[in-house]
Order: C-alpha cells, then sequence, then structure tokens
C-alpha cells in the first residue's frame, strides 16, 4: 500500500530576479518589481511530499520527525532570513525564482531520502503564485 506523507514548514528570504548581462530597464521589463536592485522579500510556504510503501513493521512511510529535521537543516537553516542571492551558494549564479528555488530544495532533499521513497516539493512564494516539483 503507497501513501503520501506531507510536511509544511516556513521560511522568510529576500531575493532579486535579474541577470547580470541585462540592463535594469530590461530586467523591469522581464522581471517587474522582482528585479528590485534593493532586492524585496516573502514568507514563502513549503509542503513536501513523500510517497512509498507503508512499512509493515513501523506503519510509516517515513517518520516525520525525521522529515521536519531534514527540512529544517537542508532548507529553513540555511534559507531563513537570508538574501537568496548574496547568502545561498546555488543561488550565486542560478537566478532565485520560485522554480529554481524548489528545484534547488528537491535536489537537496532528494540525496537524504531512501532511494524506494518519491519526493514533491510545493512552494509558495506568495498565497497565489506556487510552483510544484517532482524530478520531472
Amino acid at each position: 500500500m503507497r501513501l503520501t506523507v506531507h510536511r509544511k514548514a516556513h521560511f522568510n528570504a529576500a531575493h532579486r530576479l535579474f541577470k547580470k548581462e541585462w540592463t535594469d530597464e530590461k530586467n523591469f521589463e522581464v522581471f517587474g518589481k522582482c528585479s528590485n536592485p534593493n532586492y524585496h522579500g516573502h514568507n514563502y510556504e513549503l509542503t513536501v511530499s513523500v510517497t512509498g510503501e507503508v512499512d509493515p513493521e513501523t506503519g510509516f512511510v517515513m517518520d516525520l520527525k525525521r522529515l521536519k529535521d531534514l527540512i529544517y537543516t537542508e532548507v529553513e537553516t540555511p534559507f531563513d532570513h537570508k538574501n537568496l542571492n548574496v547568502e545561498v551558494e546555488e543561488f550565486k549564479t542560478l537566478n532565485p525564482t520560485a522554480e529554481n528555488i524548489a528545484v534547488v530544495i528537491w535536489n537537496k532533499l532528494r540525496e537524504k531520502l531512501r532511494e524506494n521513497l518519491d519526493l514533491q516539493v510545493t512552494l509558495y512564494e506568495t498565497p497565489r503564485n506556487f510552483v510544484s516539483y517532482k524530478g520531472e
């Protein structure tokens, strides 16, 4: 029997969407106010979903305490109250769009999970703007 367990988390972070090789005018044309040279912030909401077989011995797909700890170590600690462009290594060369942030989070968590578990990351940049990534 396959089930999905979910864990919610959040972090607050600043970022700027821009391409260094573009002018400020072109960045504003493409990224709008998100290209503000002084950055801007979001209260990101994250849902991490892990799907797998229920272990007959424990009754768990995955120990949710372990998932909580992984999210804290791999996402909340390095991202929370940070300027993503400046302070998070992955985004020094990668535009920190919601899409790219979700992929980075997925990659960080994927390497810490057993291979037989499927992973999906859903990241809310605002209550109405969100992305999901499951490694495809």
